[in-house]
């Protein structure tokens, strides 16, 4: 049940790329025509029906950047590739023994019930400070959503100052070099893709994640660490 679940999900968010409009305009404009017409025009895709579907459905949710959106999809890449850091820094410390007394419990009567999880046995040092660690990460991805600077993009669009949507972007997008859109689109589906696909390895074989970040990586890094 495991292996069917996690190639269901695997199947279901691959789809979700698959030829994607590279300009929402030119959907638009063949709405109108006839089926057998929509259907041989490449830029009619999955992606950009979903857009104007979702839209047309929940118009005031939608305005906002919530759904289908490009904005979505850029600010998922964007987490995805904040926790591609925050995973390969945890690999990274944990096999070059950065973290202090790693195996040691953690003190029930100094710590009370954050010693436990569920109340079960206590947890290690290593543990604690990797769990910690990540929800300070959290946090600074929460931030940076919800709280962006000035000149920071924020993570809805402003529909009050009619701020509109970016047009879908297809399967592949123009490749750019530098900080450019084309360039974090395409990181982050690659960075989205990492996690699904590491995450269903893990799940299909039973292999801690860290372990399996590890492995597809030929131990570069924790090179040196052992």
């Amino acid at each position: 049940m495991k292996v069917a679940a996690v190639l269901a999900c695997t199947l279901a968010s691959a789809s979700a790329f698959t030829a994607p409009s590279a300009f929402a305009g030119r959907a638009l404009a063949t709405r109108s025509a006839p089926k057998a017409a929509r259907v041989a025009a490449p830029q009619m895709s999955v992606f950009t029906d979903a857009q104007e579907e979702f839209a047309a459905n929940y118009p005031q949710i939608a305005k906002y950047g919530w759904g289908p959106s490009t904005k979505a999809e850029r600010w998922n890449g964007r987490h995805a590739m904040f926790g591609w850091v925050v995973i390969i820094g945890t690999l990274y410390a944990q096999a070059h023994h950065l973290i202090p007394n790693p195996t040691q419990p953690l003190n029930l009567k100094e710590w009370g019930t954050l010693a436990t999880i569920s109340g079960k046995d206590t947890i290690s040092n290593e543990r604690a400070v990797i769990l910690i660690a990540h929800v300070h990460a959290l946090f600074v991805s929460l931030c940076s959503a919800w709280l962006p600077l000035n000149y920071m993009d924020s993570l809805l669009l402003d529909a009050d100052s009619g701020e509109v949507d970016e047009p879908a972007i297809g399967v592949f997008p123009k490749f750019q070099t530098g900080i450019t859109m084309g360039a974090e689109i395409l990181n982050g589906r690659m960075a989205m893709m990492g996690l699904i696909t590491a995450s269903g390895y893990s799940i299909i074989t039973g292999t801690p994640f860290l372990s399996t970040v590890d492995l597809w990586t030929g131990g570069l890094i924790t090179a040196g660490g052992n």
